[in-house]
């Protein structure tokens, strides 16, 4: 009989959350828009110590919403980090503008600030800045944002800071969400909290999030009737979501801390084999872990990344390789890219190990075990051929 499926990062609800879900669903406030979602918006912009935020259908309409509130369109270009998820470019790509792929430094696995410091010195020379650029906080980890703030400030461009897979990360002691002009997250299944789908822009400018509200109900004018004067968006997040986004916030440092928790865990009992290193921690920063990631440097462990994803998979473990590089990806062939070997090794060599708040020790074991077992396998010797 197989064993139980152990998943990469499954959604974990709560009692609390079913609670608030349920109201919603009693109140009749099955539609868009409630007090939920108002609800939702206010306890998410002082966790973030924000004025406002905007609630909304998906962490890619947030990322959508905030490069058009930019005046980013076509002719423009705007960089954007190589090793990221499709979604923080496929925005770049609706309003029509080009996006230049940025690698990554291996002190954080996010944005090279020296290749963005660069790109923009090349540009201003050019005559021709980017109209923005995106961060990634990447597998829970914020970015290096101290020079990258800097370098963008010199040239006046924009940040918008793609915080989805960072919800209750910290740098400088300032939460994941709170750096670029606009902050947008993603509360989809596999995330940190979820609301099944759904996404929140934030921003210490309450304009944008009032106008991101705007945009995202379709642009509808003030009047009795159906008036539009912009072309808007359905975007918005319904109550029912809102009511579970609700009570997964409440329980937000619980989530990290299970999920920091298990990076500990892997990192006393892998750290030691050959060929294994984890995802460096920059000093500065407080990563919630959404994902524990390591690297497998085949010749010291015997065995590849890809070796090492089977195994686990036939053991019913789900792993998953870092992402593949933008610039690697077929559709995006044509676009210019600084660099690329940081994020092309990271692809090739890295994997992504189960770390669901929700997976208990004797999972994890189970983890533990069959990445041990693929390394041990690889190293015993082959006996010597016949003479």
């Amino acid at each position: 009989m197989p064993q139980p499926r152990i998943y990469l990062s499954p959604p974990h609800v709560d009692p609390l959350s079913r609670n608030l879900l349920l109201d919603a669903f009693d109140s009749n406030w099955i539609a868009p828009l409630g007090p939920h979602v108002t609800a939702f918006e206010k306890e998410f912009a002082a966790r973030l110590g924000l004025e406002d935020a905007a609630a909304l259908s998906s962490g890619t309409a947030a990322l959508h919403l905030a490069l058009q509130m930019l005046g980013v369109g076509p002719g423009d270009t705007v960089l954007v980090p190589t090793l990221t998820f499709a979604a923080t470019v496929n925005a770049v790509m609706y309003t029509g503008a080009e996006p230049v792929f940025i690698d990554s430094e291996r002190q954080t696995w996010n944005l090279d600030p020296e290749l963005v410091a660069e790109e923009l010195a090349r540009a201003a020379h050019r005559g021709k800045l980017p109209k923005a650029v995106v961060t990634v906080d990447l597998y829970g980890q914020c970015a290096d944002y101290r020079p990258i703030l800097s370098a963008c400030r010199q040239y006046d461009v924009p940040v918008v800071e793609d915080a989805a897979e960072a919800l209750g990360a910290t740098y400088d002691g300032r939460p994941a969400g709170s750096f670029g002009l606009i902050g947008c997250f993603s509360f989809n299944g596999n995330k940190i909290i979820t609301t099944s789908g759904g996404g929140m822009l934030v921003s210490a400018h309450p304009e944008f999030c009032e106008r991101a509200r705007f945009l995202a109900s379709q642009a509808r004018d003030p009047a009795p009737h159906y008036e539009h004067s912009h072309v808007g968006y359905n975007y918005r997040m319904s109550n029912l979501l809102a009511a579970l986004g609700r009570g997964q916030l409440a329980v937000l440092d619980e989530r990290v801390a299970a999920r920091r928790a298990h990076f500990d865990a892997y990192y006393g009992q892998l750290g030691d084999l050959p060929g294994i290193r984890f995802m460096p921690e920059h000093p500065r920063s407080r990563p919630t872990r959404w994902l524990t990631c390591l690297t497998i440097e085949p010749r010291r462990f015997g065995a590849t990344r890809e070796d090492v994803r089977l195994v686990l998979e036939d053991q019913n473990i789900e792993s998953r390789p870092v992402w593949k590089p933008m610039h690697l990806q077929p559709v995006f062939r044509n676009c210019r890219v600084r660099g690329g070997t940081v994020s092309e090794s990271l692809f090739h060599n890295g994997l992504c190990l189960p770390s669901g708040s929700n997976m208990n020790e004797e999972d994890r074991t189970r983890v533990v075990q069959t990445v041990c077992t693929v390394h041990h396998r690889r190293q015993v010797p082959r006996p010597a051929a016949a003479a």
